[in-house]
């Protein structure tokens, strides 16, 4: 429900452009443009976003980095065979998947790898632009999607900021959907500052502190005094492995509870646990045990289950995040897109907590990309 861009292609690069989110990104966004499946959970294409210029589903050209060499079908056949991409979606899909894979690039850096910091970035930077000029796109989108990496230690370059330089000096917008450095580090911040380009992050949304974001504000609108919020995550998969490092899991919690700080005011008593439990694969289970206080101090509890697909999850969000960075960089925003917090635990600029206010930020966001003659030569309708 989205206005077409009235000429080139756009291209989103990925990082971790072999792994479950990015298969399910590719494989879904093809399925939605050949209306395979409805766009459920893909906020762009709801009213809200009509006429807002944003590009079409099918104008959407893929590529990426990856240390890794699994092919896309491939990928996306282990993902079927595990439940997350429906079946009969993969067969539909595979030119559109062995097309994406052949636009995949070495990321790195691999073991042995003896490149610096300056030798890495240039390198990336130069496999973007090759693919912005082989494949004609009007603009390019950056977005890592890579398995979270621990927080850095001393002035070295994480992975994730060398990705992050190279989406810079390649010129293109960046959107880190990781609590992973990104263009977090000390040093990128003058870099990001001159570039004038849009960028949004930093950790996608998807489960257990998207409810929080409700419920924070619930217990503070209603005046009920909260003494404990402790959380519990069983997940598999990559993500599962990296965050059984209690460095790459202390990142990934610190937005957890900040939302909680946020929304309530206050940071209660309790803790969130990441466990790894490599037989649920891409499949996740959030528990949440709240203790607060009702009239006269009476004492009572919420707790709360969230089961759900990661990538499945994630995918919708990436698709929404790189199509609005996309047309907010057409449209000559720069910096951090604040509006956009809705999308984040961690999110840039001094936006809301609260997803009723984020929402409204992302609504107000759509308006400043309508175009003037409210949306004509419409893309993609449901």
């Amino acid at each position: 429900m989205s206005a077409s861009f009235p000429h080139r292609p756009v291209g989103v690069w990925l990082i971790g452009a072999r792994g479950s989110v990015a298969t399910t990104v590719v494989a879904g966004c093809a399925a939605l443009a050949a209306r395979l499946h409805p766009p459920t959970g893909l906020l762009t294409e709801t009213p809200v976003f009509t006429g807002t210029g944003l590009p079409p589903l099918s104008s959407l050209v893929f590529g990426g980095h990856d240390t890794t060499d699994c092919p896309l079908p491939k990928r996306a056949e282990a993902l079927t065979a595990a439940g997350v991409l429906p079946y009969g979606v993969t067969t539909a899909v595979t030119a559109e998947l062995a097309a994406a894979d052949r636009e995949i690039r070495t990321g790195g850096p691999l073991s042995g790898d003896l490149r610096d910091e300056e030798e890495l970035t240039a390198a990336f930077a130069a496999d973007i632009q090759d693919f912005v000029r082989r494949t004609g796109v009007a603009r390019a989108v950056v977005v890592n999607v890579a398995s979270t990496e621990p927080p850095p230690s001393g002035t070295a370059l994480p992975p994730s900021s060398l990705y992050a330089a190279a989406a810079l000096r390649a010129g293109c917008p960046y959107v880190n959907f990781t609590p992973s450095t990104g263009l977090h580090h000390p040093a990128l911040a003058g870099a990001a500052e001159a570039s004038g380009l849009p960028y949004a992050g930093r950790d996608g949304k998807t489960g257990q502190t998207l409810l929080r974001s409700v419920l924070g504000p619930m217990f503070a609108q209603r005046a009920l005094a909260v003494r404990a919020w402790s959380g519990t995550n069983l997940l598999g998969g990559g993500d599962g492995a990296a965050l059984a490092d209690p460095a790459a899991a202390a990142a990934k919690n610190a937005g957890k509870e900040r939302v909680l700080a946020d929304t309530l005011g206050h940071a209660p008593q309790g803790e969130v646990h990441i466990d790894d439990v490599p037989a649920l694969g891409d499949w996740k289970t959030a528990w949440d045990h709240i203790a607060f206080d009702g009239f006269l101090g009476t004492r009572m509890v919420l707790q709360t289950i969230w089961q759900g697909c990661d990538s499945a999850l994630a995918a919708p969000l990436v698709l929404d995040l790189a199509r609005l960075t996309a047309r907010a960089h057409e449209a000559g925003l720069s910096g951090p897109l604040r509006e956009l917090g809705f999308y984040f635990k961690d999110p840039l600029g001094d936006g809301p907590a609260g997803l009723t206010e984020q929402y409204a930020d992302l609504a107000r966001l759509a308006a400043r990309l309508r175009t003037p003659t409210g949306g004509e030569g419409e893309g993609e309708q449901w």
